[in-house]
């Protein structure tokens, strides 16, 4: 289970690296992506306001709408495509299809984050029939709402977590451009719940990293094999590795 961020798949080099090391896995893989800065782009074109509460985005149903035409009418094509040309037998995705990810509105701490969602069902029968035919499902972070069938903005490390739960004995790994959680100027090579919230508390993970240690935490909890933060070179077996203590 691959999650890569959406600050990084706007920059050729990272995507063209990605697709080579993706089309040159031996495995079965998902791969699910972020939107980022092209959201945030799109919605400042669109004269929306842009913002942040609980570290999410607000998402009202306007926003969502263009939230939706970003990462899966131009960023989850544009993965699609340059895995393809890799070799790779991917397939564009978001939890509307099949319904594949059904969820709730999240309410953090009672905060009303509009058209945000938290993935509460995964069809992992489905996804597994994908992978027998060696198919690698590539998933934009739009989730179908358990109650209301309207689309929802979900979190994409959350999505990563809940694929990789659902499916059992998988491997979660967060790409990004950095090559793991860096803790006195080096990669920290192992982590445990304990050392997390005490380097958060300390402020030495902060910002972006906060979601991905977390998730990465959290589906350990939940019943994933294992999770990892790295970067492209580490790719197969590096960065730092989250384990249960």
């Amino acid at each position: 289970m691959i999650k890569i961020g959406g600050n990084e798949i706007d920059q050729p080099a990272f995507l063209d690296g990605l697709a080579d090391a993706v089309a040159a896995f031996a495995g079965p893989l998902v791969l699910v992506h972020g939107g980022g800065k092209e959201i945030t782009a799109a919605l400042d074109w669109a004269g929306l306001e842009v913002r942040f509460a609980e570290g999410l985005r607000v998402t009202s149903p306007e926003a969502m709408a263009v939230m939706q035409q970003v990462v899966r009418g131009t960023i989850n094509a544009r993965v699609v495509t340059r895995l393809v040309a890799a070799g790779a037998a991917a397939l564009g995705l978001t939890g509307l299809d099949l319904g594949l990810l059904r969820c709730v509105p999240y309410r953090p701490n009672g905060v009303d984050l509009e058209r945000v969602g938290k993935i509460t069902q995964v069809d992992a029968e489905a996804l597994r029939t994908m992978l027998k035919l060696g198919w690698l499902p590539v998933f934009a972070p739009v989730a179908l709402g358990l109650a209301d069938s309207l689309s929802y903005n979900v979190n994409a490390d959350h999505v990563a977590e809940a694929i990789a739960v659902a499916l059992g004995d998988t491997e979660l790994v967060f790409v990004s451009n950095v090559p793991g959680v860096i803790l006195n100027d080096e990669v920290a090579p192992e982590l445990d719940a304990a050392a997390v919230e005490a380097a958060i508390a300390h402020g030495a993970i902060s910002g972006g990293m906060v979601p991905k240690v977390r998730a990465a935490l959290g589906a350990l909890d939940a019943g994933a094999a294992s999770a990892r933060i790295t970067n492209l070179t580490g790719f197969a077996a590096g960065g730092t590795r989250f384990v249960r203590r």
